[in-house]
This record gives C-alpha cells, sequence and structure tokens, in this order.
C-alpha cells in the first residue's frame, strides 16, 4: 500500500464534503444531535476547522517514535 503524504493542507472536495454533510443530517434526523454528529457539522462547514484538523494529525504522526514501546 503506497501512503501518499503531502506536507501541505489539501482540502477535501466539495462532493465529498456535502455527501459527509448528508450523513450528518440522516444521522441526527434518526437520533437527535451527539457530540460526535455536532463535530462533524462543524468538520463540514468550515475549512478552517478542518485545516487544524488536519495539522493536529500530523504533528501527532511526526512525534510517534518508532523506538518506543507505548504500551
Amino acid at each position: 500500500m503506497a501512503i501518499n503524504y503531502s506536507p501541505m493542507f489539501k482540502d477535501y472536495t466539495p462532493e465529498q464534503i456535502e455527501a459527509k454533510l448528508k450523513q450528518v443530517n440522516d444521522f441526527e434526523a434518526k437520533f437527535g444531535e451527539k457530540p460526535a454528529s455536532k463535530s462533524w457539522r462543524k468538520w463540514c462547514t468550515d475549512v478552517e476547522y478542518r485545516r487544524n484538523e488536519w495539522q493536529f494529525r500530523q504533528n501527532v504522526a511526526n512525534n510517534m517514535n518508532p523506538n518506543t514501546d507505548y504500551r
């Protein structure tokens, strides 16, 4: 499996974001608003939120040390 690594933030396509927002709307119609669905809605509607989430994941991955036993 090849890893597609890019040091620059590349946002999702509008179609992908709209599809995720539809999933959130469907979920909330069935179960009501939950903390997870609220955060997904924020992710779908705020590009800065997506950028910060991406940066967080990059920082976590960059701080992993392959020689450390994390158990």
